[in-house]
């Protein structure tokens, strides 16, 4: 099995296909002044962009790690969250607080997903 790269650039790829599994690289809003619920849509947003590009959508989520540089804004980013996952078919998730790479980002998200169809060759 060969692992397919989708926009690659000198330190990373966006998206890694391995068969059927797609994995997304660390996904953070490019609205640096946003409040979290702002900031979370932009990311998730760029998720479903991502997925949509590898041939799948969010219903093909199987895991999603979600970073937070503050834990206070964990209900924010839920509100975001819960207006756009699918409630019939969640992934799993876990939530964390961390210190972000780069000033003003209030969150982060790591994506993985089982995408049968739309194997992509470049």
């Amino acid at each position: 099995m060969n692992a397919v790269r989708h926009k690659v650039g000198s330190r990373m790829s966006q998206a890694v296909r391995a068969g059927n599994m797609v994995y997304l690289a660390g996904q953070i809003p490019d609205d640096r002044t946003a409040d979290i619920v702002g900031q979370t849509a932009e990311t998730l947003g760029k998720i479903d962009a991502l997925l949509s590009e590898m041939g799948g959508s969010k219903a093909d989520l199987v895991s999603v790690q979600v970073w937070l540089s503050d834990m206070k804004d964990f209900a924010g980013m839920n509100l975001a969250w819960e207006a756009w996952v699918d409630p019939q078919r969640p992934p799993a998730r876990a939530t964390a607080g961390v210190d972000l790479a780069s000033p003003g980002v209030r969150v982060e998200m790591i994506a993985v997903a089982y995408i049968r169809s739309g194997i992509l060759s470049y």
